[in-house]
């Protein structure tokens, strides 16, 4: 298994990025948060794991180990593969995610594409006592989430300009947020005007 890359990012997508390790370029599946961490053309450390099915192999990247088990329990219940544990963690951060499982919070769960009411009961049933003893990640620095979230929007074909005035707005309402409430609100201002 592949459980971590380290090498030089060479290309970020919207829900991949290609790292390359010893002349072999990963294509890493990842959530927009985490893909705002990278910048291409540095060295990256990756937390990975591949999933392996009959007709692929597909590498899913995660900024740290904590959200890399956390997509592993996920797939452990019915009904969850790859896709949907990913599209949760790129939904909801851990810690909202380990809310709302301990809390049985089927309402922020259903935010999720793909899950439902009975998927959210499930999820919560099989969960609730789990996810209690995964450790939380801390948020990153004020400007740190910056510069990540402004690069993620330059490397989705936001202009420098607008990327900036909006990241900032969105910091100056409450700069203690974490990168991907940031990146999450700052697409969705972009995506207004």
């Amino acid at each position: 298994m592949i459980s971590s890359l380290r090498g030089q990012v060479q290309h970020v997508g919207l829900d991949h990025a290609v790292v390359e390790v010893g002349g072999v370029g990963f294509a890493v599946q990842m959530t927009p948060a985490t893909l705002a961490t990278l910048r291409r053309g540095e060295e990256a450390s990756i937390a990975t794991t591949l999933v392996v099915r009959e007709d692929s192999l597909t590498l899913f990247g995660f900024a740290d180990a904590e959200a890399r088990e956390l997509f592993s329990l996920l797939q452990t219940v019915s009904g969850i593969g790859p896709r949907i544990a990913l599209a949760t963690l790129a939904v909801l951060e851990p810690d909202k995610l380990r809310h709302a499982l301990a809390e049985g919070n089927i309402t922020v769960l259903t935010q999720v594409p793909g899950i439902g009411k009975k998927g959210a009961e499930r999820l919560i049933i099989e969960l609730r006592d789990k996810v209690g003893t995964l450790p939380t990640p801390t948020a990153p620095a004020h400007s740190q989430t910056r510069d990540h979230v402004v690069e993620a929007l330059l490397g989705l074909g936001f202009p420098a300009k607008s990327a900036e005035t909006v990241v900032d707005g969105v910091l100056a309402d409450n700069p203690d947020q974490s990168t991907p409430a940031v990146l999450r609100r700052a697409l969705a201002t972009l995506g207004r005007k």
